[in-house]
């Protein structure tokens, strides 16, 4: 019986690491309480990538929040920074958690710090 537990157990574990699949999580926290129709923007400073390659966001839950698709950036220059909004349900006990994931073709992988340089959340109130 112990060692049907310990099996299931470590299957268990096996499955959860699969399922993560390749990827960089980030854990973000809210700068401020929100407001009431305030908007809440993940905010990506990109370095320097391959040409072709696409940053995928998820949250950690795996709702789609974007992909970011570089073109037109010389090579050896950086990417740039982008801005999501993101939905007011992906936030939880004002966190955000979000896999960050760099494909390119076929090949997916954890971007690097210099690849991906600074993760921050933004908000932006409406005009008055």
């Amino acid at each position: 019986m112990y060692t049907l537990a310990a099996t299931l157990f470590s299957f268990a574990l096996l499955v959860q690491t699969a399922s993560a699949g390749p990827g960089r999580v980030v854990n973000l926290v809210l700068p401020r309480d929100l407001n009431t129709n305030d908007v809440v923007w993940l905010e990506l400073k990109l370095g320097v990538i391959e040409r072709g390659a696409e940053i995928e966001i998820e949250t950690t839950k795996g709702q789609t929040l974007g992909v970011i698709s570089p073109h037109g950036i010389r090579s050896g220059h950086e990417a740039g920074t982008y801005a999501l909004p993101v939905p007011p349900e992906a936030i939880s006990d004002k966190r955000l958690s979000v896999r960050l994931t760099l494909s390119h073709g076929r090949a997916k992988r954890a971007p690097t710090n210099k690849e991906v340089k600074n993760v921050r959340l933004k908000i932006t109130s409406p005009a008055r």
